[in-house]
């Protein structure tokens, strides 16, 4: 069977590792690059803070080609799907038609994609769709992954979370009403190492630094 190349959004957090995990897995996609927006000003992924260069050392630790798409600081929607629709559009005329996501349980933001692509002909996959929580956290650190947690949204997690390796201890000790995968957006991510590593990536944590609701824990590359 032919596989199809596929575009891969890419946050760089976990949920997003394990829905490229099951992608390799399963044997019927070539993903032909992750993509991932960036603030452009801050030179770092959008909402969570990492900065640029360990994106591209993560990327390069996976042996995978990286798309960015850049956008403003304070970047409207119509901005975002501009900018995300020419990204679309340079794919398609490569002959990719499926972008895959790690979304999880949320239905309003999958039609939202869905609705997205649908203007482009193009079709959405969701590697991890509806998958148990509990369950998908344990898979992904019993498969060997290793990520650290860079924001947290203070409104629903106390800050002290932040800068925190995910472990079985981390996640026995979230309040009840917070999700093990963080799927609400109460905090997400960076992996550092896993199955589709080449190898771990080396970092020191930096400065905690508060942002409206949000609490972020630099990164700092070694």
């Amino acid at each position: 069977m032919k596989r199809e190349r596929i575009l891969f959004c890419w946050s760089g957090g976990k949920d997003s590792a394990m829905a490229l995990y099951e992608v390799s897995r399963g044997g019927h996609h070539d993903v032909a690059a992750l993509l991932t927006t960036v603030t452009d000003a801050y030179d770092r992924i959008s909402m969570h803070g990492v900065r640029r260069v360990l994106l591209e050392r993560q990327v390069e630790s996976l042996g995978l080609p990286l798309h960015i798409v850049s956008i403003s600081p304070n970047c409207t929607n119509q901005e975002y799907e501009a900018k995300m629709d020419a990204a679309l559009a340079a794919f398609q005329s490569r002959g990719v038609q499926q972008v895959a996501f790690g979304d999880i349980f949320l239905e309003d933001l999958r039609k939202y994609r869905e609705d997205n692509l649908a203007k482009r002909r193009m079709r959405g996959i969701f590697p991890i769709w509806k998958r148990d929580t509990h369950e998908l956290v344990r898979a992904f650190l019993g498969a060997g992954f290793r990520a650290v947690v860079v924001c947290v949204d203070t409104k629903k997690l106390d800050a002290s979370f932040a800068g925190r390796e995910i472990t079985a201890e981390f996640v026995r000790e979230l309040p009840e009403n917070v999700d093990p995968c963080g799927e609400n957006g109460e905090f997400h991510s960076f992996v550092f190492d896993g199955p589709l590593f080449r190898e771990p990536l080396r970092f020191s944590r930096g400065e905690i630094v508060e942002r409206d609701a949000f609490c972020f824990c630099d990164l700092v590359p070694l």
